[in-house]
């Protein structure tokens, strides 16, 4: 089993910046992917952006040039700086991380950010 365990979440303005964490435990060693996604109201989960185990990156459009995933496999987090938010960047943002051998997923709770003046 896999824990994650996300934080950073908020209101900030839009034009400004978070960084969201998500802390892994438990069973790490088999986990390769991880990713961000995130859900609002009324719409589907959507991948926002995607790290794996060497280190390459994929981005959703509508995010690329402003957010960056990044990984610290030593401290087993995935983070991700969010810059120039925009309204609708609005959330709930959700990390994931696949299972080697079968891409099972793991979930985390979740953490709502809200951009609004």
């Amino acid at each position: 089993q896999v824990q994650l365990v996300e934080s950073g979440g908020g209101l900030v303005q839009p034009g400004g910046s978070l960084r969201l964490s998500c802390a892994a435990s438990g069973s790490i060693f088999s986990i390769n992917d991880m990713g961000w996604y995130r859900q609002a109201p009324g719409k589907q989960r959507e991948l926002v952006a995607a790290i794996r185990s060497d280190g390459s990156t994929a981005y959703a459009d509508s995010v690329k040039g402003r957010f960056t995933i990044s990984r610290d496999n030593a401290k087993n987090t995935v983070y991700l700086q969010m810059n120039s938010l925009k309204p609708e960047d609005t959330a709930a943002y959700y990390c994931n991380a696949n299972r080697a051998r079968d891409g099972y997923g793991y979930w985390g709770q979740g953490t709502q950010v809200t951009v609004s003046s």
